[in-house]
């Protein structure tokens, strides 16, 4: 009689993989024990009275693992298809398993912090943070509440998907220009948010007034009349310059009380 994984069982693997797969993260195998763990449902169920057999696949799933927790999701599923697979006599080795794990590992860490962490994370903090610094109590409830729904929800889809679509799963999602489309919209996003960050938290302004005959004109208005917020831009274009050039965050925090206590004493900034 063939074996199938329950879907209680494949909620369980999902599960452990994605509340636990960096437990005991390590320099020796990274995620390797995180990964066991989301196998060990998925083990059990396909070998319930072999131990031998269940110790051999804890094994083979003891090595070295490193990748996004969402996006790798895809990777735990399509390994719980052919671990099914394997138990019911298909030619299926361990290094045929190590390898699609190996394989995908890397393309989907890259895609993964790519989206998750510099796109979906940071137009999420943009938003909570700004209500945030306005007195909403809402914004860091509403963070908590779509991280987690982006986190359980995407990882959930993408695991189901590997277990039935196998290692062609990962193949489908990246077809036909799909992501990248996602990943330029979200891009396109993320600057929005960061634009509208600086205009609202970053205040950088001058009083210096300067007298042509009888006429006064202030700096700060000709500043707005040629870009709004012109000073706050230059400031954190400088900022970012400077930790892209690997300038360590306590000498710029330096640099800019100097700039700050020497220009507010010159009277130039504000």
């Amino acid at each position: 009689m063939a074996k199938t994984l329950s879907k209680k069982t494949l909620q369980k693997s999902w599960l452990n993989w994605v509340t636990f797969g960096q437990q005991c993260y390590n320099y020796e195998i990274m995620q390797g024990l995180g990964f066991a763990s989301s196998m060990i449902p998925v083990i059990d169920e396909l070998y319930p009275d072999d131990v031998e057999a269940r110790k051999e696949a804890l094994e083979r799933h003891l090595t070295y693992y490193n990748t996004e927790n969402n996006w790798g999701a895809s990777v735990a599923g399509i390994v719980a298809s052919m671990e099914e697979e394997k138990a019911n006599g298909a030619n299926i080795t361990d290094g045929s398993i190590n390898s699609i794990k190996a394989a995908l590992s890397g393309p989907l860490a890259g895609i993964g912090d790519t989206v998750t962490q510099s796109l979906v994370k940071t137009c999420l903090l943009g938003i909570c943070c700004d209500l945030a610094l306005k007195g909403n109590a809402l914004g860091p409830i509403m963070f908590f509440v779509l991280m987690s729904a982006y986190t359980l929800g995407f990882s959930k889809y993408v695991f189901e998907q590997g277990y039935k679509s196998g290692k062609t799963s990962v193949t489908k999602l990246l077809a036909g220009g799909k992501m990248t489309a996602v990943t330029e919209a979200l891009g396109a996003l993320g600057l929005m948010v960061v634009g509208s960050m600086i205009a609202s938290n970053v205040n950088v302004v001058t009083p210096f007034v300067f007298n042509l005959g009888q006429t006064s004109v202030e700096l700060q208005g000709i500043l707005d009349a040629i870009v709004p917020k012109l000073l706050s831009i230059v400031a954190v274009f400088f900022t970012y310059r400077a930790v892209n050039k690997g300038v360590k965050p306590i000498k710029i925090i330096g640099i800019m009380f100097a700039i700050g206590i020497i220009g507010g004493l010159l009277g130039i900034l504000g």
